[in-house]
């Protein structure tokens, strides 16, 4: 944008910087502020004939629309590339090119050729990011030199011939297809492994109890054959001590049988028989009914 002097005043936004010319000569970059243009006469006097260009600093968008380029397996697709650029020096952004835009989207779209060039399709399509990177890096040296910062270039859109997008949808399906199958393949194989593990840690713990439980068996066994026994040795020191005592009193046994026949008294079938012996001696017998027979 060129303002003349004829104005007298030119006010720069933070947005814009501006060249000023006296005689068609750059003598100052300006920036945001107001600014006084003198009169080209006074006095009639001459003075220089200044001239202002107004420059954008601002980020902007540049997008290279649908070149068709061929890959380095001969395929022709076409490309869009999206990039974002601002202006860091306006002196040459404006004297180093005759049209700073123009040629930054010359720039990128003879990189882009050189990148795709070098590439395969299935490279392009499995990694646009290195697309996007090399493009960058090769022209943002270049963008560098008049004045031009390039902050992305992002490949936007990739459009291959109908034959071909038709094939790749085709094999794009079968990727899908086959990822799925690959998973459930995954998914089956994993849930066998947990249940192979789950009956492998099953049978472990069914056995460790199952010896925990053999083992609280014996125990068991064990701690009651001790006390039968100790209740039995008890029994028999209890049974040697009354045969002692008896033996020592013989009343106390007399007195021990007649208890007896009174408690067989009490039982209505019961029956006694008495006998004597060879030596002439009594000898009583005590009985149900059922011993009689």
């Amino acid at each position: 944008m060129t303002i003349a002097y004829a104005k007298r005043e030119l006010i720069i936004k933070d947005t814009h910087r501006a060249l000023w010319y006296e005689d068609g000569k750059l003598t100052r970059i300006l920036d945001a502020g107001h600014y006084e243009i003198p009169a080209q006469r006074r006095w009639f006097r001459r003075r220089p004939q200044v001239e202002c260009v107004l420059v954008d600093i601002r980020e902007r968008e540049l997008t290279i629309k649908g070149q068709e380029i061929l890959t380095a397996d001969k395929v022709a697709i076409r490309v869009s590339i999206l990039v974002q650029f601002r202006v860091t020096d306006p002196k040459a952004a404006l004297h180093a090119v005759e049209n700073y835009q123009d040629r930054l989207y010359s720039d990128v779209q003879l990189a882009a050729r050189r990148s795709l060039a070098t590439m395969t399709l299935e490279e392009i399509l499995t990694n646009r990011n290195r697309l996007s990177e090399e493009i960058l890096a090769d022209v943002k040296e270049a963008a560098a030199s008049y004045g031009v910062a390039i902050r992305r270039a992002d490949v936007k859109d990739l459009i291959f011939p109908g034959n071909l997008q038709e094939i790749m949808n085709r094999v794009l399906a079968a990727e899908r297809n086959s990822q799925a199958q690959l998973v459930e393949a995954r998914t089956r194989a994993e849930v066998e492994e947990i249940q192979a593990k789950t009956r492998v840690d099953a049978k472990r713990l069914e056995a460790e109890a199952e010896a925990e439980t053999q083992r609280l068996r014996q125990a068991t066994e064990a701690d009651a054959a001790r006390v039968q026994a100790e209740a039995e040795a008890a029994a028999y020191i209890e049974r040697a001590k009354a045969a002692e005592i008896l033996e020592r009193h013989p009343a106390l046994l007399r007195l021990a049988e007649l208890e007896t026949l009174r408690e067989l008294a009490k039982n209505a079938n019961a029956r006694i028989y008495l006998g004597f012996g060879q030596d002439g001696m009594q000898i009583d017998h005590a009985g149900d009914n059922r011993d009689a027979s």
